[in-house]
C-alpha cells in the first residue's frame, strides 16, 4: 500500500504556515476585530513559564482566529515567523504522526535540532489519542518551547488536562460570544451605550438607545454567539442551517460519539432537543425520561457528555434560606448559547413572551460560562412545591452574595412590592438588594428595607459580560 511521503508532509506543514514567508498572516484574520478574550489569553502565551496553555470552548466560537491572530501579534512583538509553527490535527494527512514525530518534521525544515524560543501551536488536538500524555511529555521534554494547544470537546479536554497536566497546563476557557463583545465587534457600543471607569468609583454604565439596544439583544438572541454569523447575512437569514448542521450536528453526531463509544446517535440527539426546548426551566429526570424516551440512567450520562461538549449546562437548586437539597431529584437546564434554541426551533418572537424570556434568561446566565468556578457557584431557589422561586442566586461560602430575578417585560416596575418571593429571600438571607431585569425600564425602590434596582435586561447582559472581562484583567494584571 502506497504510503505518504516525508516530502507530502512537510509540504504540508510549510503550507498551513505561510507566516513564515509572507511575515504575516491572512489579510481577513488579520483585519478581524479581536475579541475581548484576547487580552486575557495572549499573556499566558507570552508568560515565562514552563506550561502548556489549553485553549478550549465550543465549536465556531474563534478559538482558531485567536491563535492566528496570536501568531500576528508575535511577530509584531519581533518574533521571527519561522520560530512560531502551526498545526492543524484535523488535517488528514497529520493523523499518522505523532505530536513528537511533527515536531521532528519542524526540526527538519529548519534545520535545527534545538526548538528552544519555539512556540508551538497544535489546533484541534482533541483528534489525536492520547495528545495529553504526549503533551506532557513535550512539556517535560522542551522546558524552553512553549506549547499551545486548543480543542473543541472542552469537558474531556479539561477533565484529561487536569488528570495528565496538573502543574504541566493552564486552561483557558474560550466561552461564545458575550452581548458585550458582540456589540464591540459591530462596533456598536459607543452608539448605545456610555460607560464611565471614574478609577474612585464603580463603571457606571448609562443608556443612550434603549430601542436599538433591544432589537441587537434579540439580534444576539437569535445569531449572535458565534462571530461568523454576526457579520455574514447568509446566515443570519438562515442561522438554523449554519448553527444546527455546522455546529450542533457535528458534536451530537461526530465528536461525542467518537470521544464516548455512543452508538444511538439519535437517542442523544432526541434528548439534546428535549433540553434545548427546556432552557431556563426546571427539569426532573423522571420528566426528561418521558419526554425523550431516555431511560433515566443512560439521560445522566447523557447529561455529563453534552456538558462536556459545552452544549448545556444544568443548575442546582436551593431553598429559601440557600440551602442545597441532599438529593437532585430536579435542576435547571440552560443552553451554553442561546441561539442554539433558534437553531432547533424557530426563532420566537415577541409574542412568545415565555420562550422568549426563557432565552434571555439562557442568554443573562451564558455571559458567566468563562468562568468555572463562578457556573459552581450559580443556583436557583425554588421552594414551598415550586410557589416560591428566585432565578439566579450567586452562593459562595454556603451564603448568598446576589440574586436576581430575569423579566422581558417592563410589567410591575411601577409596583415593586408584588415581588414578595425575592424580597422574602433577601431578608431571609441578610440581602439588603437584588437585581430584577425588565424590557426597557429603568428605576429603584426600597421595599421593607430591600433595596430593588430595575434594569433592562440587554443593558444587564451587556454589564455582566463587560465587568467580567474588566474584572479578570485587573487581577491578571493587578495581583495586588
Amino acid at each position: 500500500m502506497r504510503e505518504i511521503s516525508g516530502k507530502e508532509i512537510r509540504k504540508k506543514v510549510e503550507s498551513l504556515n505561510s507566516h513564515w514567508i509572507n511575515r504575516e498572516i491572512d489579510s481577513d484574520l488579520k483585519d478581524m476585530r479581536r475579541r475581548k478574550y484576547f487580552d486575557l489569553f495572549y499573556p499566558l502565551v507570552t508568560a515565562e513559564v514552563n506550561r502548556a496553555v489549553v485553549l478550549m470552548g465550543p465549536r465556531r466560537v474563534g478559538k482558531t482566529v485567536i491563535l492566528w491572530q496570536t501568531i500576528q501579534q508575535l511577530i509584531d512583538d519581533n518574533i521571527e515567523p519561522q520560530s512560531i509553527l502551526f498545526l492543524s490535527l484535523d488535517t488528514p494527512i497529520l493523523h499518522s504522526y505523532s505530536l513528537e514525530g511533527l515536531l521532528d518534521i519542524y526540526k527538519e525544515i529548519l534545520s535545527v535540532e534545538d526548538l528552544s524560543e519555539k512556540i508551538i501551536i497544535f489546533d484541534e488536538i482533541q483528534y489525536l489519542k492520547n495528545w495529553d500524555i504526549q503533551l506532557k511529555v513535550l512539556v517535560d521534554t522542551y522546558k524552553k518551547t512553549k506549547f499551545i494547544a486548543s480543542g473543541s470537546a472542552a469537558g474531556a479536554l479539561k477533565r484529561k488536562s487536569q488528570e495528565s497536566g496538573a502543574g504541566r497546563f493552564t486552561d483557558f476557557m474560550l466561552p461564545p460570544l458575550t452581548f458585550h463583545e458582540y456589540l464591540h465587534l459591530l462596533e456598536l457600543t459607543e452608539s448605545l451605550i456610555e460607560i464611565n471607569e471614574a478609577p474612585s468609583s464603580n463603571i457606571e454604565f448609562q443608556l443612550k438607545d434603549v430601542v436599538e439596544l433591544n432589537r441587537q439583544f434579540l439580534n444576539y438572541l437569535h445569531y449572535g454567539g458565534f462571530p461568523e454569523a454576526i457579520f455574514n447575512k447568509e446566515i443570519q437569514k438562515d442561522p438554523q442551517r449554519f448553527i444546527r448542521s455546522d455546529i450542533i450536528d457535528k458534536v451530537l453526531l461526530r465528536d461525542l460519539p467518537s470521544l464516548y463509544g455512543i452508538l444511538d446517535t439519535q437517542e442523544l440527539n432526541r434528548l439534546f432537543s428535549t433540553l434545548a426546548y427546556q432552557t431556563g426551566n426546571e427539569v426532573s429526570l423522571s420528566g426528561l425520561s418521558k419526554h425523550s424516551g431516555v431511560a433515566k440512567n443512560t439521560i445522566n450520562r447523557y447529561l455529563e457528555y453534552l456538558e462536556a461538549a459545552f452544549l448545556i449546562q444544568t443548575v442546582n437548586r436551593v431553598d429559601d434560606s440557600c440551602k442545597t437539597f441532599k438529593r437532585r431529584n430536579v435542576f435547571k437546564i440552560y443552553l451554553t448559547n442561546p441561539s442554539m434554541y433558534s437553531a432547533i426551533y424557530n426563532p420566537p418572537s415577541e409574542e412568545e413572551p415565555e420562550i422568549l424570556g426563557n432565552l434571555v434568561e439562557t442568554a443573562i446566565f451564558s455571559q458567566w460560562m468563562h468562568g468555572s468556578e463562578d457556573l459552581k457557584k450559580i443556583y436557583y431557589a425554588r421552594w414551598k412545591g415550586g410557589k416560591g422561586e428566585v432565578d439566579m442566586v450567586y452562593r459562595s461560602r454556603n451564603i448568598p452574595d446576589w440574586c436576581i430575578e430575569v423579566k422581558w417585560s417592563d410589567r410591575n416596575t411601577d409596583y415593586p412590592e408584588r415581588f414578595t418571593n425575592l424580597i422574602n429571600f433577601c431578608k431571609k438571607n441578610n440581602l439588603e438588594k437584588a437585581t430584577i431585569t425588565t424590557k426597557s425600564k429603568s428605576s429603584s425602590a426600597i421595599v421593607d428595607g430591600i433595596k430593588l434596582d430595575f434594569r433592562p435586561s440587554s443593558l444587564h447582559c451587556f454589564m455582566v459580560g463587560y465587568n467580567l472581562v474588566k474584572h479578570s484583567i485587573q487581577i491578571k494584571f493587578n495581583p495586588s
